[in-house]
């Protein structure tokens, strides 16, 4: 990742964050949005948190699967604009290093090519799409509502349009961005912002689930393939399938391809590498 590199997350253990939290459990690293009383809403410095967790989760091999949750009733209000236009406004974080480029949650989440499950339980607003957008599955709960209302304030989702670009039609871009109009789970899901509608008391245990079912599954497969996935778009239409084979041979000649076929003959569970 180019905002940290794998030697700045090596003392990830001596961070202390301020507004988010993590945890890792059998190969699923969660990461928590801690600014309940400001409806989630992110400074540059959460920002930087974020980022840093999912450098370090993006790193870790023991990772496989990332969760992202919110504590209190908003699952994230966007970007915290007063922290943003006055530097004063901003907590810094001592403990975290030195960001190597200006934070910028789209990109950030387009660089982990590990699958992450956002889990919504409560309204996702303006930049927020920058998160549950960048994420690979999206479970909410039936009563969340999805609003982008900047031109009420005068401004437009900028990088917003940006994450909404890989999963919803161009037309239901500018919709939402215009007329800055609530949508339920149920539009939600039929725009395709998200995958899974929940009720409150399971969701939970499904995120869990959908998890533990990704952690089984081998992991070095999972990332080069979401990798590929993501260079097609580039790959001229004549060359996509010479490329994809090309994939598909350094997949073949990994060890988890090769302990995935001895472990079927084995009739054994396989124990993965990550390589």
């Amino acid at each position: 990742m180019r905002f940290y590199t794998e030697e700045d997350v090596q003392d990830f253990g001596s961070v202390k964050f301020l507004y988010i939290k993590t945890s890792l459990s059998n190969h699923i690293f969660t990461i928590t949005l801690s600014r309940p009383e400001k409806r989630n809403a992110f400074t540059p410095t959460m920002a930087e948190e974020i980022i840093f967790a999912l450098a370090y989760a993006n790193y870790n091999n023991k990772v496989r699967c990332l969760i992202i949750n919110a504590e209190g009733s908003v699952f994230c209000a966007g970007a915290d604009l007063n922290a943003f236009h006055d530097t004063s406004a901003n907590t810094k974080n001592s403990t975290l290093p030195a960001i190597r480029e200006e934070a910028k949650l789209g990109d950030a989440f387009n660089e982990v090519y590990k699958p992450t499950i956002a889990q919504v339980e409560g309204p996702v607003l303006a930049g927020g799409f920058l998160i549950i957008c960048g994420c690979t599955f999206v479970f909410s709960v039936n009563d969340a509502v999805f609003s982008l209302p900047e031109v009420k304030r005068g401004i437009w989702p900028m990088q917003v349009m940006a994450s909404l670009s890989r999963v919803i039609s161009a037309r239901k871009i500018l919709e939402m961005c215009i007329t800055g109009k609530s949508y339920n789970a149920e539009e939600a899901l039929e725009l395709g912002l998200l995958t899974h509608i929940t009720e409150t008391e399971s969701i939970k245990n499904e995120v869990q689930t959908m998890a533990a079912q990704i952690a089984q599954n081998a992991p070095y497969a999972i990332q080069q393939g979401m990798k590929a996935f993501q260079k097609l778009k580039q790959i001229p239409e004549s060359e996509k399938h010479s490329f994809l084979k090309a994939e598909l041979d350094q997949i073949l000649a990994s060890e988890d391809a090769k302990e995935g076929v001895q472990a079927f003959k084995e009739k054994r569970s396989p124990n993965w590498k990550g390589r």
